[in-house]
């Protein structure tokens, strides 16, 4: 294998790793904790753990990134945050 070949595949992982994007949550003042860490469950697949966590985040930070993946896998579930009432985008 070339040195130019293999150099070549590194760039390429790289940029597919790069082409990730992420749902970003945001606080608001209306959600109850148990609400948002339920959601996070339910929608995004976190453990109990992880959801609590975010949710804390979100709380005392005013956001969180929730999940990170290709777009057509957070297209749904960012839809689906937003229609429980949460506040999130794609980044």
């Amino acid at each position: 294998m070339s040195t130019k070949k293999k150099i070549q595949e590194e760039v390429d992982v790289l940029e597919q790793e790069t082409n990730l994007n992420e749902i970003v949550l945001f606080n608001d003042d209306v959600n109850t904790f148990d609400f948002v860490i339920d959601s996070l469950i339910d929608v995004c697949e976190h453990t109990l753990e992880q959801a609590e966590q975010c949710t804390i985040l979100v709380h005392y930070k005013g956001k969180c990134t929730v999940k990170t993946g290709e777009y057509k896998d957070l297209e749904p579930r960012c839809t689906a945050l937003l229609n429980r009432g949460l506040s999130a985008e794609i980044i």
